[in-house]
């Protein structure tokens, strides 16, 4: 998934700034998440770390890593583990949010000067994405590794282009209702289970003087993740292939059940059910509605729960559901996408040192413990992997095989998500109708001209 000004769906309340030296370097910036953006600009915000060659770095046989902030917790933990074990091992790490780090590491691959280990996300749609930069020959082939063996087939196409493997990431993040329990309760409310259920249910939250749905539009990638949970039911319940009869130019966004999620986007906020101007209100705001209980819920990405749960007053108030977009709950369809992850330059200083690190990543124990940090389900689970408990009932849904990866893992190119992220803000501003905003979409991909 991508986001706009910050880049996929990114949690969370903002870091401070700081860096640590000794074993490694670290710069914190504000965290992001999703999209390439900012340009000149991006960079010249951009910490030194993450500006700098790393040439020096390559030299002394020291690791340079560079990721987005999402991705600092389980780097900082699984580097801790890794030094036990390779005590003389020498890593430089670097975080900023994803718009910046985008920008700078894709620059940076061109130019040949990049960081041995980057971030990068899974499948196509965005600049940074797995298949984007697979093509441009700008990845190392990761396939000879022991964990790549337990990759599922339907996960294939974020992992492997042409058949090589150039992704490492831990598993999947789902979409779905971040919820205050408390809230719920002194409504009288359960978690819905059907779309009729969940109008009821904001009618009555509604009626309490409590916003039943916080959205924070104005953070741009927070725009994608009520259409992304809508869609499953209204598109790939009815039409498994859709995304194979759009790459074939046999389908389109405006004449497929796209326009009956969009459409649904808009009731939601013609029966009032989100706060006053989603455009102006931001991702940390909508965070800090949810955990205050000014507000009920907020559809989200179960990446951000951890940010959710830092500015909650009492963490274990808040759970997550899925957000449904049909009536029967036993043919209930989700989003689970493959979270953002890492990969190892083509021409990286320190190719071998890379790899071994990246081997660790994927041992079981590793992969559950990536998983953890971020809320994910582990794309392989062993005897001893816990999942986030708030998480049980999606399981059920994502092994009988109705969860589809979020939509822009699919996208043929890296327009097709801004061009969602500016159709739904122009949707809840009264600017365009469903059919416009998506034959924006639609001019994007290609279907139309």
């Amino acid at each position: 998934m991508t986001t706009g000004s910050r880049s996929r769906p990114g949690p969370g309340p903002a870091l401070g700034a700081g860096t640590r030296t000794g074993a490694g370097t670290r710069t914190v910036s504000r965290r992001g998440f999703l999209r390439i953006g900012g340009g000149a600009a991006a960079l010249a915000a951009l910490p030194p770390a993450l500006t700098a060659c790393s040439g020096s770095a390559g030299g002394s046989g020291q690791v340079r890593i560079v990721g987005v902030a999402d991705q600092q917790k389980p780097v900082d933990e699984l580097l801790a583990a890794y030094r036990t074990s390779h005590p003389d091992a020498r890593f430089s790490t670097s975080f900023a949010p994803t718009d910046q780090v985008q920008t700078v590491v894709r620059t940076q691959l061109a130019g040949g000067n990049a960081p041995d280990v980057h971030v990068l996300f899974p499948g196509s749609g965005s600049a940074m994405s797995m298949v984007e930069l697979a093509k441009a020959g700008l990845l190392t082939d990761l396939g000879d590794q022991k964990w790549t063996e337990g990759i599922p087939e339907n996960f294939d196409a974020a992992y492997r282009y042409d058949g090589k493997t150039y992704l490492y990431s831990a598993g999947s993040s789902v979409i779905g209702a971040i919820y205050n329990k408390k809230v719920f309760a002194d409504a009288g409310v359960r978690p819905p289970t059907t779309w009729a259920g969940l109008l009821d249910v904001c009618a009555r939250l509604k009626a309490r003087g409590v916003v039943p749905i916080a959205l924070g539009t104005q953070t741009a990638w927070v725009t994608q993740l009520i259409t992304y949970a809508l869609v499953p039911n209204a598109v790939y319940a009815k039409n498994p292939g859709f995304d194979r009869e759009m790459a074939a130019g046999r389908a389109t966004f405006a004449g497929s059940g796209w326009a009956d999620a969009m459409g649904k986007y808009q009731e939601l906020q013609r029966r009032g059910f989100f706060n006053d101007n989603p455009n102006g209100t931001t991702y940390e705001q909508q965070t800090a509605l949810v955990a205050g209980g000014k507000a009920a819920m907020a559809v989200q990405v179960s990446a951000v729960l951890s940010a959710f749960r830092a500015a909650a007053r009492t963490p274990d108030d808040l759970g997550m559901f899925p957000f449904p977009g049909g009536d029967d709950p036993a043919q209930l369809w989700i989003p689970a996408g493959i979270v953002v992850g890492l990969g190892v330059a083509a021409h990286a200083k320190n190719t071998a040192k890379a790899k071994e690190f990246i081997a660790f990543l994927g041992q079981q124990e590793n992969i559950d413990r990536w998983a953890t940090a971020v809320s994910a389900i582990p794309f392989k689970r062993g005897p001893s992997t816990v999942i986030d408990p708030v998480l049980k009932d999606f399981l059920p849904i994502i092994d009988a095989n109705r969860a589809v990866p979020f939509m822009d893992q699919s996208w043929p190119n890296a327009e097709v998500q801004p061009a969602h992220f500016a159709a739904v803000q122009e949707l809840l501003a009264g600017k365009t109708d469903v059919r416009g905003a998506l034959g924006q979409m639609d001019k994007a991909y290609g279907t139309t001209s």
